[in-house]
Parts: C-alpha cells; structure tokens; sequence
C-alpha cells in the first residue's frame, strides 16, 4: 500500500484483565502517565505512539497473540471499506472508542489481524 493510505504505525493495544493493575505496571514501566484514562481503555503516549490498554478481552485475549498493532488513517470507514474490497474479511467493525477516536480490525488473507485507527489527537500526515 503506498503511503497515501496508511498514516503510518500509530497503536499498539494490549487487552488487559486488570486495567488497573495493568494502567499502574504501565505507568511504572514507561514512565509516563496515562493520557487517556477510562475505565473502559487506557492511553499512553509514548514518543509519539500510542500503547493502549484494553479491558474488553471479548475480541482479543491477553497473551502472545492478543496484541492490534493499529495503522493511521484519515477516514476509518473509507479504510474499512477498501481494506474490505480488497479482500480483507470484518473482525471488528469501525467504531467509536472515546475522544473522537475511531478503530476496527479485519484480518488479512493469511489470519493476521490489522487495525486501523483515525485519531485526531495525531497528525494527519504520513509517518
């Protein structure tokens, strides 16, 4: 894909079962608090990307394969859509996670999962 479909890599969410367990590790670790901080997802920037942290482990479980890596776009529908024509297959579908923030996965042709984000807390510029 060139880079005028993909903003770049701007997400990695982790799904948490403890999220306040996980937001204090975090913290800890990383050095920095959280930017945001709900209790349905926590945020950290962190040199410009993001980790995020999820409680809702309905879609992915914690553990080796239960990170998203999320890729930047400007508009998560028309992403979806062509990501879909492509022949990409629905996970999660887009959706609004707070602050205007807007996210849904697809998995590839070969069973990987790829996210997608449109956040306008980041720039809407190439990385």
């Amino acid at each position: 894909m060139s880079s005028g479909h993909f903003l770049g890599l701007r997400t990695v969410i982790y799904p948490v079962t403890d999220v306040a367990k996980a937001r204090a590790w975090y913290s800890e670790v990383l050095g920095v608090k959280p930017y945001f901080d709900e209790p349905f997802y926590v945020g950290f920037n962190v040199g410009g990307f993001e980790l995020g942290l999820d409680p809702d482990t309905s879609s992915h479980s914690p553990g080796a394969t239960g990170g998203v890596a999320y890729w930047g776009v400007k508009n998560a529908d028309e992403a979806w859509a062509r990501l879909l024509k492509q022949g990409a297959t629905p996970a999660t579908p887009v959706h609004d996670v707070g602050g205007g923030i807007r996210v849904a996965t697809v998995k590839d042709p070969f069973g990987n999962v790829l996210g997608i984000i449109e956040n306008p807390h980041f720039p809407n510029t190439a990385a």
